[in-house]
């Protein structure tokens, strides 16, 4: 009789450890079945989260082999044959304090999502009647209102697993461009302004387009971005940083890195990394006479040039 294996990442008052418990195995089950059948007949100490058995409420994402996925929705076959290993490995979502066992703990992340305001701000041409919305207008946002608060994404993100404390997990991102979309708000900013400077610190890792839901919130700050931008905020490093690159390939094509230092952070701070630009230097990672030796343009200026006024051109649409 072919057995399974989870290996268990538990947790309890303190105690961190990691139990195993085999199961004989039933075909087309999922990952959440495994787990319910060891509370119910091995262990009913262990503890875990689950509501909707559909993919839809989001309620238990846990991670697989490493990776961050719905239990509900993730098959005890595919699992195995993906891996070839009849033995899974289960632990809590990352990025998360962890209460119980594979519990976490959600109350400081929601209490972050309420910074971006994630309501919509009527216009007032809809307070007093019935709000219309082209199909066109719809589609914009739809994507959006998928997010089921799984946290998948904030498990997966590299920059929240290096720190968090200046940067917000993904789905807050998507919550907030959501509302940035939809042509019913009249307040965008609202939904912009507290993550300004939080949007520029991701470091498009992209591990956060592991959606169950496929959704892409590294796309979402993209455009969070260029909204923050088209309305003028403009101060922070990380929008200096992106007119310093946009400016590099429109004038030669290349990035002179020197300069994008100087024009990214300043002087001031720029001159704090002196050591490390020496070290850069030394290994031929940038050319300070870069900054009075004029560049040449590369071949293909004009179709990089050409390029950029299209990507501009769709983004203005």
């Amino acid at each position: 009789m072919r057995q399974i294996t989870y290996h268990i990442h538990r947790y309890n008052q303190g105690r961190s450890y990691v139990q195993s418990f085999t199961f004989d195995y039933e075909a087309d089950r999922t990952i959440l079945w495994g787990l319910q059948n060891i509370k119910d007949n091995q262990d009913p100490t262990l503890t875990f989260l689950a509501a909707c058995r559909s993919a839809v409420c989001g309620a238990c994402s846990i991670k697989v082999n490493g990776e961050a996925m719905l239990g509900c929705e993730a098959k005890i076959d595919e699992v195995t044959e993906r891996f070839g290993s009849d033995e899974i490995e289960i632990a809590p979502i990352g990025n998360f304090r962890v209460i119980r066992d594979l519990v976490v703990d959600w109350e400081a992340k929601v209490d972050r999502l309420r910074t971006v305001a994630p309501w919509i701000f009527l216009k007032e041409e809809f307070k007093n009647g019935e709000v219309r919305q082209t199909p066109a207008d719809f589609k914009k946002f739809v994507a959006g209102t998928e997010c089921i608060l799984c946290g998948c994404c904030a498990s997966e993100c590299s920059k929240l697993t290096a720190r968090q404390d200046d940067f917000l997990e993904p789905f807050v991102f998507t919550k907030a461009n959501r509302f940035v979309l939809d042509s019913r708000d009249d307040n965008e900013m609202a939904h912009i302004k507290p993550v300004f400077e939080q949007m520029w610190k991701c470091v498009h890792c992209m591990n956060c387009s592991r959606c169950p839901k496929h959704l892409k919130p590294g796309m979402d700050i993209s455009n969070l971005r260029k909204e923050a931008t088209r309305n003028g905020l403009t101060g922070s490093k990380g929008t200096r940083h992106a007119v310093a690159f946009k400016e590099d390939l429109m004038k030669t094509g290349r990035l002179k890195e020197v300069s994008m230092s100087l024009k990214s952070d300043g002087v001031v701070d720029s001159a704090k990394q002196a050591f490390y630009a020496l070290r850069l230097w030394k290994h031929s990672k940038i050319n300070p006479f870069e900054l009075v030796v004029p560049q040449k343009p590369v071949n293909g200026i004009d179709g990089v040039r050409t390029i950029i006024k299209a990507a501009e051109e769709e983004a203005n649409k």
